[in-house]
């Protein structure tokens, strides 16, 4: 059985430009996942994408999840899959813990928002816990001003020093991830 390349393995630099990476980003979503994974029933979801929507919500991530649906790869939209009148908190930790796969769309105001601060926390607590999938994406933003906390990831919100702790461990640990970058075109 021949055994397809993902997208991390076709560009040695892991850079993509534009958005000619959606119409392959099903593909490399569905050869990402761990072979050791329990069978798909025990999902919910097979992605959970965190983004910050000031940044992309009608942008690059309407175009992911548009690409995504396209592949038929079930995806949480917090639009759509969130019920009005829930708290945010405990349903998008549900959502995130029965995700096979977490997308982490890192953008240039990412790091302004504790909720998506939040999130990460919890997707790098599943990539330790359940051995989830993580897939970061640097959208204009490159890969060492988030490893580094340098430019817009350089002052979080407020928040307790063990929350602020928490929040650079995981800026830190996902950004040291394989992932896709996304330049403007140019």
């Amino acid at each position: 059985m021949r055994k397809r390349k993902n997208l991390e393995t076709k560009n040695k630099k892991n850079v993509l430009a534009g958005a000619g990476v959606l119409p392959h980003f099903g593909l490399c979503v569905a050869t990402t996942a761990p072979s050791f994974a329990p069978s798909s029933s025990t999902y919910e979801y097979e992605v959970f994408v965190s983004f910050r929507g000031a940044d992309n919500r009608t942008g690059f991530t309407s175009h992911l999840f548009a690409s995504l649906d396209r592949k038929t790869i079930h995806a949480y939209k917090d639009d759509i899959n969130l019920p009005r009148g829930e708290k945010i908190g405990p349903e998008l930790f549900k959502a995130i813990e029965t995700s096979r796969i977490a997308v982490v769309v890192f953008s240039k105001k990412y790091a302004t928002s504790d909720w998506c601060l939040d999130e990460l926390v919890k997707i790098m607590e599943c990539k330790r816990v359940f051995n989830q999938r993580v897939l970061p994406i640097f959208y204009h933003v490159s890969q060492p001003e988030v490893l580094e906390q340098k430019g817009n990831f350089a002052e979080l919100p407020n928040g307790t020093e063990d929350k602020m702790n928490s929040w650079r461990a995981a800026l830190t640990e996902a950004a040291n991830l394989a992932g896709l970058h996304l330049e403007p075109n140019r």
